[in-house]
């Protein structure tokens, strides 16, 4: 895949405030396939919500519960070229709420992929390495198609019709391919179940889930998954250790993010997903703390913040959300500008 020299268009964090009435969000730059919204104000303290064009704007699930997909004639109305509508809904449209949203573009409502055991339908953006797949769970071990082309550095799972069921995570930095994952809900640490992701590793083509009933693979279950593989100068996925330092682990993306998501996976005493961009925080310390765990409003925490730089991030908290000593994280990132362009033009140093 070729390096992408305006992550912007891919990917893009807007900030606005709610009318409670309706309104357009403009300033996105281009039509979100994935519009990804969080309020920030302290007091009523309503849940993410997560809206994609495979399942429908108007249907929504959140990223810190367990809950089964939503329908709201009243939030995400539509995806337009240049953003989103909203309606009323309340969690989204608060009137004087501070909202964040995060979109990223798939490509539109999807079509029918019968590379898998199970035939899904898919929404991919081979460019960016980001597809929206749904599929219907049956039990028993399958494999399913992404439309990638390349193997995801890391996908999210989770039953749409189903409640009580997590988000079910898979990164290409676990220790087993098949057996390991995370809960995006949870700050629960690594978890282990044999064959839980099929019995083969993820490929260019399928990914698997295995049989059992579990969370990503309930039979009968409407599942939608979001799949990431990496692009140069656009995402990275990780793994680091952390030091226990303010003067913490420095990891290289070979871009300026403008979102990172870190997460500590290792030992008993593990935290949230973290939740960190540079439409929030303009200017470094990075320190506006949002959790995709949680319903919490933005606070500053900086016994956890990172500096975001022109090629990477940089942990400047001690805090064992992100930074505790001998601890793993792992994070992933995507690009605001990336270091050096195609074109040989390096990106302003932050």
């Amino acid at each position: 895949m070729a390096q992408i020299n305006k992550p912007s268009e891919y990917f893009n964090t807007k900030l606005y405030t709610g009318n409670g009435s309706t309104q357009s969000i403009t300033g996105v730059n281009f039509q979100p396939d994935i519009v990804w919204v969080k309020h920030r104000n302290s007091g009523t303290l309503w849940n993410h919500s997560v809206h994609d064009s495979v399942r429908g704007s108007t249907k929504y699930i959140a990223s810190n519960t367990t809950d089964s997909e939503v329908t709201d004639a009243n939030s995400v109305t539509s995806f337009d070229n240049d953003g989103f509508s909203i309606g009323n809904f309340v969690k989204i449209n608060e009137s004087g709420t501070n909202f964040v949203s995060w979109n990223w573009k798939a490509n539109g409502a999807g079509v029918s992929n019968t590379d898998g055991s199970i035939t899904s339908t898919v929404s991919a953006n081979t460019t960016s390495g980001f597809s929206i797949v749904s599929y219907t769970g049956t039990g028993a071990t399958a494999t399913i198609g992404h439309g990638l082309g390349v193997t995801p550095a890391m996908f999210i799972v989770k039953s749409r019709s189903t409640a009580g069921t997590s988000w079910m995570t898979w990164s290409k930095h676990f220790s087993s391919a098949t057996d390991t994952f995370l809960r995006l809900n949870t700050t629960a640490s690594i978890q282990t179940i044999s064959n839980f992701w099929g019995t083969s590793a993820p490929n260019s083509t399928t990914f698997g889930v295995g049989a059992g009933g579990y969370d990503n693979n309930v039979s009968g279950a409407t599942t939608i998954a979001y799949c990431f593989a990496e692009i140069k100068g656009y995402s990275k996925f990780g793994s680091y250790t952390g030091n226990g330092n303010a003067d913490g682990p420095f990891i290289y993306t070979g871009f300026k993010p403008a979102l990172v998501i870190q997460k500590h996976y290792s030992g008993a005493a593990t935290e949230g997903w973290q939740m960190w961009d540079t439409k929030r925080n303009t200017y470094n310390l990075t320190d506006l703390n949002l959790a995709a765990d949680a319903a919490a409003a933005e606070f500053t925490a900086t016994a956890r913040a990172i500096d975001i730089l022109s090629n990477g991030f940089k942990c400047r908290g001690a805090d064992n959300s992100g930074n505790a000593s001998g601890q793993g994280y792992i994070y992933m990132a995507f690009a605001e500008n990336p270091l050096v362009g195609t074109n040989g033009v390096p990106a302003t140093a932050r």
